[in-house]
């Protein structure tokens, strides 16, 4: 199961609230089934959709891990969504099938023949089609490239990334950076966003409309040289 998002606890509502929730949540239920629908490469009509409380719970089969992937960032743009609970089943069909020894030495092709990673220091388990990653890279965007590359081969049921950043001598000035990062986004109303560090460590708090732009504030603190772990704590309005 996988899990995006923060909820707070709900407060007591009257009848009225009650009834207004439920059609916000019928609402937000149409949406979602609507971009749903609107994503070439997926079966919607496979693809169970619960809401409550703003938290969306995606159920049913798909036929890989890519679609499992897809639709999560289908549900991540729209406007309402506070939380994701992805319970999609990825069954394959029977000529997507791989042995996991085939599966590791085309994984492990696909790291040493990428451009922007680095040669001999991600390893690579498979086990029933799930691919563990580790090891350790300098830039977190060496982590995802590593993670991208093999997340859309044939067999491959989900991917664990366990690969670790190394520690960078922070600068002085790495907070303003971060600011820097986040007012650069387009996507972004840095103004919501408040940055803290704890050492290596870069803490977001915050105020954003979507659970794609939580992530992609996400994305640009983990831009900033030195940073090996990101806290988002940042909320869905």
């Amino acid at each position: 199961m996988t899990v995006r998002g923060m909820v707070s606890g709900p407060a007591p509502l009257c009848h009225a609230g009650r009834s207004a929730m439920r059609d916000g949540g019928r609402e937000l239920k149409t949406h979602v089934e609507d971009e749903l629908y609107l994503e070439p490469s997926l079966d919607a009509a496979a693809i169970g959709v619960a809401v409550s409380d703003a938290m969306v719970t995606l159920s049913g089969k798909v036929r890989s891990y890519t679609e499992k992937q897809t639709a999560e960032r289908a549900i991540m743009r729209i406007h309402g969504v506070r939380a994701l609970i992805n319970d999609l089943e990825v069954e394959l069909p029977a000529e997507s099938e791989r042995r996991d020894e085939d599966i590791a030495r085309t994984a492990t092709s696909a790291l040493v023949w990428h451009s922007s990673l680095p040669k001999h220091r991600i390893h690579v388990q498979v086990s029933h089609g799930w691919i563990t990653l580790s090891g350790e890279v300098d830039w977190h965007f060496e982590r995802m490239a590593a993670e991208r590359a093999v997340r859309d081969l044939m067999g491959v049921r989900g991917v664990s990334n366990q690969i670790t950043v190394s520690t960078h001598a922070l600068k002085a000035e790495i907070r303003d950076r971060i600011h820097e990062a986040l007012r650069r986004n387009a996507v972004l109303n840095a103004h919501g966003i408040q940055v803290t560090l704890e050492g290596n460590r870069a803490v977001l708090t915050g105020v954003v409309q979507t659970l794609s732009r939580r992530k992609e504030a996400e994305r640009a603190a983990w831009s900033v040289p030195g940073i090996i772990a990101v806290e988002n704590n940042i909320r869905v309005a």
